[in-house]
């Protein structure tokens, strides 16, 4: 399994640069003599068996307020890029054995003593972004909040309980495509009354097979 929890993080960069002036008298190298090398690898053939890996590009990520009405306030990210690799041969997965990548969010919890926001109120929206030539990765369906309109009976949990992001129907079938790569849009909603502060919940992404 792996964890990724949401953290707001940044950090800066500066270069400086130093004139020289007023230095006289300095000699003119000769044209250089340029000499090549030549860089070589020899890569061996894996001999051990394959495995089904699922890594995740970036440990955090931040939503900011976009789309919030009167009585709603909306705050929108993007779930960093999930890859899931299947280095394995056919031979080596069993008979009609799939995989799914799922999540489930703790609730939002504030920095200064802040009510906590159920993760219910955390929704998400699965993107394929590459899922492969056969057409057997799919996406997961859209998951609301508890704020949204029902659109589909007990759709509207939120990221409470093991919501599907990504699935392979058939994993013998695609054991030659080798890797796969799906994100989501997050989308929290909360009442308007929500109290101000900074608040931090952590979205843990399980594969199973």
């Amino acid at each position: 399994m792996s964890k990724s929890g949401f953290v707001a993080r940044c950090a800066a960069v500066t270069v400086g640069s130093m004139l020289l002036a007023g230095v006289a008298g300095i000699a003119m190298a000769a044209e250089p003599d340029d000499a090549g090398v030549d860089v070589n690898v020899s890569i061996a053939e894996i001999n051990e068996p394959g495995v089904l890996a699922m890594s995740v590009a970036d440990t955090t990520t931040t939503l900011t307020e976009e789309g919030s009405t009167a009585t709603v306030r909306q705050f929108t990210g993007t779930l960093p890029t999930v890859t899931v690799t299947d280095t394995r041969t056919a031979d080596e997965i069993p008979d009609d054995a799939f995989w799914s990548v799922v999540g489930s969010s703790t609730d939002f919890t504030g920095d200064a003593g802040q009510p906590t926001i159920g993760a219910g109120h955390l929704g998400w929206a699965p993107n394929l972004i590459d899922g492969g030539e056969s057409g057997q990765v799919a996406e997961g369906g859209e998951v609301v909040t508890v704020l949204d309109d029902e659109t589909l009976p007990g759709n509207n949990v939120g990221l409470v309980d093991q919501e599907l992001l990504a699935m392979a129907f058939d994993s013998g079938d695609i054991a030659a495509e080798g890797q796969w790569t799906a994100n989501a849009s997050l989308f929290l909603r909360t009442p308007a009354t929500v109290a101000a502060g900074d608040y931090t919940a952590r979205l843990t992404l399980s594969l199973f097979e």
